[in-house]
């Protein structure tokens, strides 16, 4: 059965063609630039074959439209016609409380969703374009969501509910809810699995490091506190986004003349990695290339290190003990540096990293710590796309469009 997977953004939209139970990845690729008028750029690659094609796409029904008919082309050789597309596999960012599991795409998911979008305003709403823009142009064809909220949503009440007046709540469901949860769930179960931990009670830490970032706390296979909150602002220093901040401080700004949207900007994307190096770059790799002549660059590796270490001693405290830590995403994957300064100072805990495996681990599935380590420390690429594969064969497997 092939799968469709599919990661609508505002102007883009990633995609992965896949079968086999999500193991076998057909074709790839990028949309991006949708609507704006410099054009749309669309590259794909499958066979062997890469291309990029140039052109006016208004809209997402428009884009995909363009992609379903490169698919089956001879260009790419990667289907014979859209009708071996058996199911539609979506990214969708925030399913609230009603979701803890990913669901078939029905009128009252969507609507749900569409209601949803006022706790992720920037990404639902382009999530649901997909969604829509695929039952048009595959009608027939069962489609799945797969939440990032859903894997966070056996948090406790004390993990995750704010010390606020209880009607915010109640009204608003204000509340943390996490992210990343379908980058999270892989790793820990690739983690559990690589340690031998699987069916048996567990205490594990995963940490995805990338321009945005999160860390959560994983006993016996259920999520019992992440860093990210009520939306992705909060948690560890990210690449424009601050983590964790004083609740007073938009309040603050706000008294000193600058507007609500001035603010929200500054948070969403002159923070974090980019504030802290005054603007140098959001990109860890070019800051720890400039870290030891610049000061700037210095400070924002040396706060993005120490704030992980304390979530990292944190969650060990919350699970009661520690087994495993696994990075993942484009830093936690590929900065060795990094991984070693957030566990420097953590042998008490149990955790010890080997400098040679460490150095030779980046960008593949991996142990970095020592033998002698109480805590396994495992780098673990992720693959959300496979999750959302496997979500979208396990919801829609007995429901899919027989093949031509």
């Amino acid at each position: 059965m092939k799968i469709l997977v599919l990661n609508s953004g505002s102007s883009s939209i990633k995609f992965q063609l896949r079968e086999d139970h999500g193991g076998v990845v057909l074709s790839k690729g990028l949309i991006e630039r949708i609507g704006e008028p410099l054009g749309a750029i669309i590259i794909s690659t499958a066979n062997g074959r890469k291309i990029r094609k140039e052109l006016e796409l208004p809209q997402h029904t428009v884009a995909l439209q363009h992609f379903f008919e490169l698919l089956p082309s001879p260009e790419l050789q990667c289907l014979g016609s859209l009708k071996e597309i058996g199911a539609v596999g979506h990214r969708v960012v925030h399913g609230g409380e009603e979701y803890s599991d990913s669901v078939l795409i029905d009128d009252k998911a969507i609507a749900t969703i569409d209601r949803l979008s006022s706790l992720a305003p920037l990404h639902n709403p382009p999530n649901l374009k997909g969604i829509l823009a695929c039952r048009e142009l595959l009608p027939g064809v069962p489609q799945v969501a797969v939440f990032d909220t859903a894997f966070h949503q056996t948090m406790p009440p004390v993990a995750y509910m704010g010390a606020l007046p209880r009607e915010l709540y109640d009204k608003y469901k204000i509340r943390q809810y996490g992210f990343h949860g379908t980058s999270h769930r892989y790793v820990h179960q690739r983690a559990r699995l690589l340690a031998g931990l699987e069916g048996q009670p567990s205490k594990i830490a995963t940490a995805h490091l990338g321009n945005g970032c999160s860390i959560t706390a994983i006993k016996d296979g259920k999520v019992i506190d992440t860093s990210m909150g009520f939306t992705p602002l909060g948690g560890l220093v990210m690449g424009t986004r601050p983590g964790d901040i004083d609740a007073a401080l938009p309040c603050f700004l706000h008294d000193q003349g600058m507007e609500c949207r001035e603010i929200q900007h500054m948070l969403q994307k002159k923070s974090g990695l980019m504030g802290l190096s005054a603007g140098l770059s959001n990109d860890m790799r070019v800051l720890l290339e400039k870290s030891a002549t610049n000061e700037y660059a210095r400070l924002a590796v040396d706060v993005f290190c120490y704030r992980l270490k304390k979530y990292i001693g944190s969650y060990a405290a919350a699970l009661g003990g520690l087994e495993v830590l696994a990075f993942t995403g484009g830093i936690g994957e590929n900065a060795h540096p990094i991984r070693a300064r957030a566990c420097e100072g953590l042998e008490f805990l149990g955790i010890q990293i080997d400098p040679q495996r460490n150095a030779a681990g980046s960008g593949r599935e991996t142990l970095i710590s020592t033998d002698a380590a109480r805590v396994k420390v495992y780098v673990i690429p992720t693959d959300e796309e496979y999750v959302i594969a496997e979500e979208t064969l396990r919801l829609a497997g007995g429901n899919s469009r027989p093949a031509a």
